[in-house]
């Protein structure tokens, strides 16, 4: 790393953000939406239904090459998988696309309630545990609970502009937003994060000659 902002893609209002939680963490939310995008090609060639089967083979190969290449499993991962197993078999099962359509506001809301519960249950909010391993990020514990609460909050507020877009538009307009609106928001939300984030590291020190 050269210190150069095109290299570290973590310089907000000329503090550092860690890279971890920068460059990495909007890779990592690349990666959590490739299911999401092979369902959007699937559904545009095919239809709904082969979509959605196409989403539970791409869970299940994206659980597994986590594993093969960090040898552990994460958490919401296998959450994610769990229920596009149940919600996507239903719709296949019973030719219903309305379960699948439930799928990111179940998902979304299950997250949101783990959040709020970890505000008082365990050492500590869900936030820290996930990001907290890192150790150029050592926040206030109210930070932590701050940042932790606006989670959980967009994780609610996601979960219901899923459930408007379901019950209001037909399944094409659902599909563009599971890909496009989903994922638009929840990198802005990243970025906005970041910038909270920034306001609260040590000042970078000065470049030495």
């Amino acid at each position: 790393m050269t210190g150069q902002p095109r290299a570290d893609c973590g310089l907000f209002f000329g503090r550092k953000i860690p890279k971890p939680h920068s460059c990495t963490q909007t890779m990592k939310l690349l990666f959590d939406f490739f299911p999401i995008l092979l369902f959007f090609i699937a559904y545009k060639v095919f239809d709904i239904y082969v979509a959605t089967a196409v989403a539970i083979a791409a869970s299940f190969a994206q659980v597994g090459f986590a594993w093969w290449k960090t040898r552990k499993f994460e958490a919401m991962h296998l959450v994610t998988l769990f229920i596009i197993v149940v919600f996507g078999g239903l719709t296949l099962y019973l030719k219903d696309e309305q379960f699948i359509k439930w799928k990111p506001t179940v998902i979304n809301w299950l997250f949101g309630f783990a959040f709020l519960a970890s505000q008082w249950l365990g050492e500590k909010p869900m936030i820290e545990r996930m990001m907290g391993g890192n150790a150029n990020l050592d926040l206030p514990s109210a930070v932590w609970r701050n940042l932790n609460l606006t989670w959980t909050l967009f994780f609610f507020v996601l979960g219901g502009v899923n459930w408007f877009v379901m019950t209001t538009f037909d399944t094409a307009t659902w599909v563009n937003f599971k890909l496009f609106g989903m994922l638009g928001l929840t990198f802005l939300f990243v970025v906005l994060q970041s910038i909270y984030l920034s306001r609260h590291l040590p000042e970078p020190e000065p470049n030495k000659e």
